[in-house]
C-alpha cells in the first residue's frame, strides 16, 4: 500500500520550498512598504510549521518510491501546495472567499491563468509577485523542481517524472534524472532571464519585467495590469512576448539539444516542432485575413493581433493584446482549435499537445492505407523512431478519456446554470490550462468571478487533472490503485 512516511517526508520538503518562495515575496513587500507584509510573515510561519510536522512524521522514511507512491504524492503535492498558497490572499484580506483563493492559487500553480480578480491593480506588489511566482514554479512542475534541488530523492524520481511530465514521448538529457531536471531548469531560467532582459529593453521597469518574464516563460498569463500586455501600447513588447511564449511552447529537451548546442537545424528536423510551427503560421494567416476583410484592420495590426492571440492560445498562455471576444466568430473557431491543440510536449504549455495530434494523423493515415492493403505492416514513426503499439493504444485511451471528461464536466457545468457554449469553453480552458475562455459570459478578457462556487471548484479540479495529464490523477480513484498488489 501507500508508504505514508515517504509521502510525509516529500510533502514536508515541498512546504519548505514554498516557504522560500514566500520569503522572496516578503522581501518585495518590505521593499515597497505595503500592507501585505503581515500576511506573508504569518503565511511563512504557518507553512514552516506544517513542513516541520510533516518532516517529523516522515523522519525515518527511506528514499525509494513505488509507482503507486509517486502518482499519489504528485497529485497530493499540487493540492497541498495550493492549499498553503491561499494563505497570503486570505490572511491579507485580498481574497476573502476560500473558494476564490483556492481557485486563484490552483490557476497559478497549474499555469492556467484564469482569475477571479476583477481588478488586480489594487493588489500590493508582494501579492502580485506571489501570483507570478506560483505560475513560474508550476511551469516545469512543483515536484520536478524538487528533483532538481534534492538529488537524494533520486530513488523514486523516475516514477515522479512519469507522473508529472507532459506528453506521451519523453527524452532524458542525462542518465541520472536529477541531472536532467537541472539542465531543463537551466533552460527554463535562461528563457526567463532573456525574456526579462528584452522586456527591460522595451521600456518595462524591473518589477514589471520580472513579473511578465516569469508568466511568459511559464506560459501562464497572469499579469500585473488588468489589460495584460495591452497596457503598454507597445507593438515591440507584443512581438517580444509572442516570441518568448512561442519558444516556451517548444520542448525544453529539444531546445537544449538545438539552441544550447547551436544545432538549430534540429528544430526543423523535429516532427512535432514542424507541426507546431505550421499550426501557428496557418492559424495566424487565417485570422489575419479575417481581421483585414471583416474588421478593417490594417495589415501590420492584423498580423500582430492574429499572431499574438494564436500563440497565446496554442501555448495556453492567456495574455491578450486585443479583445478576441469582439472578433468574428470564425476566429473563435480557429482559437478554439488552438486551445485544444496546445504546443509541444515537454514544454510549459497545456492542451492536448502537438505530438499527440501528429500521432493521431499518422494513425488515421495508416488506417486508410490498411484498408487498401489489409496484410501490410505499417509502422508509425516519429522522428524516424517507430512508436510501439502500446503507446498508440495509450494515445487513443488518452483521447477518449479527454473527450469523455470534457463531455461530463460540460454537462455538470450546465447543471450549475451555465449556458451551454460558455460551459464547453470553460471546460476546455480549464482542462487545457488555457486561461481565457471564448464564451459570452466568460470571454477572453473577463474574470471568472461570476461563476458559482461549485463551478469554480470543478474548474480547479480540472486544472489539476489537465496539468498532470489526466491519468496521473484519475488513477488514484480506481479500485486497483488501493489494492495490496
Amino acid at each position: 500500500m501507500i508508504n505514508t512516511k515517504i509521502i510525509y517526508k516529500i510533502l514536508g520538503t515541498l512546504l519548505f520550498i514554498e516557504v522560500s518562495l514566500m520569503l522572496w515575496c516578503l522581501i518585495v513587500a518590505f521593499f515597497y512598504h505595503e500592507d501585505d507584509v503581515p500576511a506573508f510573515i504569518i503565511s511563512i510561519i504557518v507553512t514552516a510549521l506544517g513542513g516541520i510536522v510533516l518532516k517529523y512524521l516522515g523522519h525515518n522514511a527511506d528514499n525509494n518510491l513505488s509507482r503507486r507512491d509517486a502518482y499519489f504524492v504528485v497529485s497530493l503535492a499540487w493540492v497541498v501546495f495550493s492549499l498553503f498558497g491561499t494563505m497570503p490572499y486570505i490572511i491579507g484580506g485580498y481574497i476573502s472567499n476560500f473558494t476564490d483563493a483556492f481557485f486563484e492559487t490552483m490557476s497559478g500553480f497549474s499555469t492556467t491563468g484564469a482569475t477571479i480578480l476583477n481588478d488586480v491593480e489594487v493588489l500590493p506588489h508582494g501579492i502580485l509577485f506571489w501570483r507570478s511566482l506560483t505560475q513560474w514554479i508550476g511551469g516545469l512542475g512543483i515536484v520536478f523542481f524538487t528533483i532538481a534541488l534534492l538529488p537524494s530523492m533520486v530513488g523514486g524520481s523516475t516514477k515522479i517524472f512519469a507522473a508529472e511530465a507532459t506528453g506521451p514521448i519523453r527524452t532524458k538529457l542525462h542518465p541520472r534524472l536529477s541531472m536532467s531536471a537541472k539542465w531543463l531548469w537551466a533552460v527554463y531560467i535562461t528563457i526567463t532571464l532573456a525574456c526579462m532582459g528584452c522586456y527591460l529593453l522595451c521600456g518595462m521597469d524591473w518589477y514589471e519585467a520580472i513579473n511578465f518574464a516569469m508568466t511568459s516563460a511559464a506560459t501562464g498569463g497572469f499579469a500585473i495590469y488588468n489589460d495584460s500586455i495591452q497596457h503598454f501600447h507597445s507593438p515591440m513588447m507584443e512581438y517580444v512576448s509572442t516570441f518568448f511564449c512561442f519558444i516556451s511552447g517548444v520542448s525544453f529537451t529539444l531546445l537544449y539539444f538545438s539552441a544550447a548546442k547551436l544545432k538549430f537545424r534540429e528544430l526543423f528536423r523535429n516532427t512535432e516542432f514542424r507541426f507546431y510551427f505550421l499550426s501557428v503560421a496557418v492559424c495566424s494567416l487565417c485570422i489575419m485575413y479575417t481581421l483585414m476583410m471583416q474588421c478593417g484592420y490594417e495589415m501590420e495590426r492584423a498580423f500582430r493581433s492574429a499572431l499574438f492571440q494564436v500563440v497565446s492560445f496554442i501555448t495556453t498562455t492567456g495574455y491578450f493584446n486585443d479583445d478576441a471576444g469582439a472578433w468574428p466568430h470564425l476566429t473563435w473557431v480557429v482559437l478554439a482549435l488552438c486551445m485544444f491543440s496546445g504546443a509541444c510536449s515537454g514544454s510549459t504549455s497545456g492542451g492536448f499537445k502537438s505530438i499527440r495530434l501528429v500521432m493521431l494523423l499518422k494513425i488515421v493515415s495508416n488506417e486508410f492505407r490498411q484498408i487498401l492493403h489489409p496484410t501490410a505492416v505499417l509502422p508509425l514513426k516519429i522522428n524516424a523512431i517507430n512508436v510501439p503499439q502500446q503507446k498508440r493504444v495509450t494515445l487513443l485511451a488518452f483521447l477518449a478519456c479527454y473527450l469523455m471528461l470534457v463531455a461530463v464536466m460540460t454537462f455538470v457545468m450546465v447543471m450549475f446554470g451555465i449556458e451551454g457554449a460558455d460551459a464547453i469553453s470553460i471546460t476546455f480552458s480549464s482542462i487545457g490550462n488555457v486561461g481565457p475562455a471564448l464564451g459570452s459570459s466568460i470571454g477572453p478578457i473577463m474574470s471568472w468571478d461570476g461563476l458559482p462556487d461549485a463551478a469554480k471548484w470543478l474548474s480547479a479540479i480540472m486544472m489539476l487533472i489537465g496539468r498532470l495529464e489526466i491519468f496521473s490523477v484519475l488513477i488514484i480513484f480506481t479500485p486497483a490503485f488501493w489494492k495490496e498488489n
